[in-house]
């Protein structure tokens, strides 16, 4: 089945803020998690003409990872995709890549149901002893929640793709996810266990309609390197070219980004 990838504008707009986004201990480096939460669709990335990440699976996020900067092309296929078989779902092509940043990019759907791109800063200050500091992401392809923590509403009417941040008291916590105003569990529930000094991220994603809804969890540290739910992706370094080549596609690659509806790969030669 053919589906189209867009570029979202909420990527672009958190990512016009480089500058405000907390500075890693080398602002030569960027660091970056890349959630893949489209439901379906397996993609095949390519940096600089090489495959980089094949068979990049849906509900994968992948390790923390940094990039020096510099300039970088990127393409996305649809599963099967190559350089001489298909044309790329999106390309990006001479990106400077500037460093500093902290982030995490997520393919998601929209409340459509349609794929996109979103690219989020994420927050490293500091939290009072004791304290954490929880971060919740609507990236799914449904209609506004309320997140609840042992039972108790703790954020309101959230939208995709929007986020909320709250600090709360370290320690285990048991939050679930239901339909804006009422008592119709969506998501849940799930143990969670907040560290003390960091901001745990929860991520909706997935289909409502599709009954494939689901949780993804990232923390990230105050000044340091965000942690991602193991993944078997991290350490290679066209990996890390891939998250912050597609976070800059959102930002400044607007006008060198295609976005085509994604095809069956030709038949190779």
């Amino acid at each position: 089945m053919k589906r189209k990838l867009a570029i979202g504008v909420g990527a672009a707009l958190a990512l016009t803020a480089f500058g405000g986004a907390p500075a890693m201990a080398d602002n030569h480096e960027s660091t970056v998690s890349v959630l893949h939460a489209v439901p379906g669709l397996t993609v095949d990335v390519f940096i600089n003409g090489e495959e980089a990440i094949p068979d990049f699976q849906p509900g994968t996020l992948t390790d923390p990872m940094m990039l020096a900067a510099g300039s970088y092309d990127i393409q996305v296929f649809a599963d099967g995709g190559t350089p001489d078989t298909a044309e790329a779902a999106i390309e990006a092509l001479g990106l400077e890549v500037p460093g500093g940043a902290n982030l995490t990019l997520a393919a998601h759907l929209t409340e459509g149901g349609e794929p996109t791109l979103s690219a989020f800063p994420n927050n490293t200050d500091p939290v009072a002893a004791g304290q954490a500091r929880l971060t919740v992401r609507h990236l799914a392809a449904a209609p506004a929640v309320d997140v609840r923590a042992g039972g108790s509403v703790i954020v309101e009417a959230l939208t995709n793709p929007n986020e909320a941040s709250l600090e709360t008291a370290a320690g285990a916590v048991s939050a679930d996810v239901v339909l804006a105003g009422t008592e119709t569990v969506a998501i849940g529930p799930a143990d969670l266990e907040l560290a003390e000094g960091a901001n745990s991220i929860v991520t909706a994603w997935g289909s409502a309609a599709d009954g494939n809804l689901a949780l993804a969890v990232q923390v990230v540290e105050a000044h340091s390197a965000p942690s991602g739910v193991p993944s078997g992706l991290g350490g290679a370094e066209d990996q890390r070219v891939l998250g912050i080549s597609l976070l800059l596609a959102g930002a400044l690659g607007l006008a060198l980004i295609t976005a085509r509806t994604l095809r069956p790969a030709r038949e190779r030669s």
